[in-house]
């Protein structure tokens, strides 16, 4: 039986903390990791009773990339089967980025290669300000290819162009520059940061919340045409008369506190 390297809790306000569970290695991620992670996204997304969830790590660093032994079994492997691992990895990233509730990276120390991409595909990202991040696959003579879609999305192909070829450590300030991160917050009140942007979240809509992030999936890099116009009206339309949509108008009309706010 597989160990476990992550671990996941839901608190009654359906907050789903998921932390990777090897520091040890620094948090280095391998097939079996990946697997764990797809398991745990694919179960919190048809989960209803979740309604955000918060990716970080156990120890003193967030995830340093890709597990040594891991990256010497694939060198040992062909095309086909590199191909199928790296595959797995593309599902985690995907699961992750299109994940229907509001996601939040909580980083502290080192996120290296792959790690990068974890932060880039989550909505909101809280870092220490010593927390360093590198793309440092060149290094070793690979590329950060299947993270790109979603690091390029996060700060821009000018930044990518420096630091995908660079391979240079950088800082959260540089990260927070560039739109990897969005807040900084000490290590003594990292955790209290994450708890008052949880708190933030849960005070919406959770419908509404989802449809906002498949609104942003939809319109973004589309040209302002017809399609996207049609898209728009039809999607505020629908959420008008749902029943969440229904409910947040009647509150705010009547003065009263929505359904969905933690009862607590």
């Amino acid at each position: 039986m597989a160990e476990t390297y992550i671990d996941l809790s839901i608190t009654p306000q359906g907050v789903a903390n998921l932390s990777l569970n090897r520091p040890e290695v620094h948090n280095a991620f391998d097939d079996t990791m990946i697997e764990q992670i797809i398991d745990a996204l694919q179960q919190l997304a048809d989960d209803p009773s979740v309604r955000v969830l918060v990716l970080k790590a156990n120890g003193k660093n967030f995830s340093a990339g890709a597990d040594l032994n891991w990256m010497r079994s694939m060198a040992e492997k062909d095309y086909q089967q590199n191909l199928d691992d790296a595959g797995r990895l593309a599902e985690l990233m995907r699961l992750l980025d299109v994940f229907p509730k509001p996601t939040i990276a909580v980083v502290q120390g080192a996120a290296f290669g792959g790690a990068v991409g974890l932060v880039a595909c989550c909505d909101i990202a809280i870092a220490d300000p010593k927390a360093s991040f590198c793309l440092s696959e060149v290094k070793i003579g690979l590329i950060p290819a299947v993270i790109s879609p979603y690091v390029m999305r996060a700060i821009g192909e000018r930044a990518s162009r420096r630091y995908f070829i660079t391979a240079e450590r950088f800082f959260a300030d540089e990260a927070h520059r560039l739109g990897l991160v969005h807040q900084i917050a000490e290590s003594d009140s990292l955790d209290d940061s994450a708890q008052q942007m949880i708190k933030q979240l849960l005070q919406n809509s959770p419908a509404a919340v989802s449809a906002a992030k498949a609104l942003i999936a939809n319109v973004s890099q589309q040209a302002i045409a017809e399609p996207v116009i049609t898209k728009t009206t039809e999607a505020i339309a629908q959420i008008r008369v749902s029943a969440e949509g229904q409910e947040g108008l009647t509150a705010f009309l009547t003065k009263r506190s929505p359904n969905w706010l933690p009862k607590d």
